[in-house]
């Protein structure tokens, strides 16, 4: 017989099921795919370059802003596919925002990493 109180049941499937969430990611996303592909050759790139502690921290949470990101997207785009499977404007709308949400957050991510990289590449 099991003590497990409830609580800590729950918080066990929680975990379970964000575990499964970014396996859903991982396995079925070619944009998350690439995006922790990116995340893993910058990761590569600080340890080579032995950059500073504070760069580390902007390096990581810019990672974890653009994963984050995607994987927000793609539950938009899966709510958004599950209301309307055919093509309707404002569900383009809708995705269409959220996707540019991941490229600004990429793209601001990059010139964080141009700031960090760049006077390690060129000085």
């Amino acid at each position: 017989m099991t003590t497990d109180s409830p609580k800590k049941r729950s918080l066990l499937k929680s975990f379970d099921a964000a575990f499964s969430g970014l396996k859903v990611l991982f396995c079925n996303e070619r944009n998350f795919r690439f995006h922790l592909f990116i995340g893993a050759l910058t990761i590569g790139a600080c340890v080579f370059f032995r950059i500073k502690t504070t760069e580390w921290i902007a390096v990581l949470v810019m990672i974890a802003l653009v994963l984050c990101a995607e994987a927000l997207n793609t539950g938009i785009e899966y709510i958004c596919d599950l209301i309307s499977p055919e093509y309707n404007l404002r569900i383009k709308r809708i995705k269409d925002i959220a996707a540019g949400a991941v490229l600004l957050v990429a793209i601001i991510a990059f010139i964080v990493g141009c700031i960090i990289f760049i006077p390690y590449i060129f000085i």
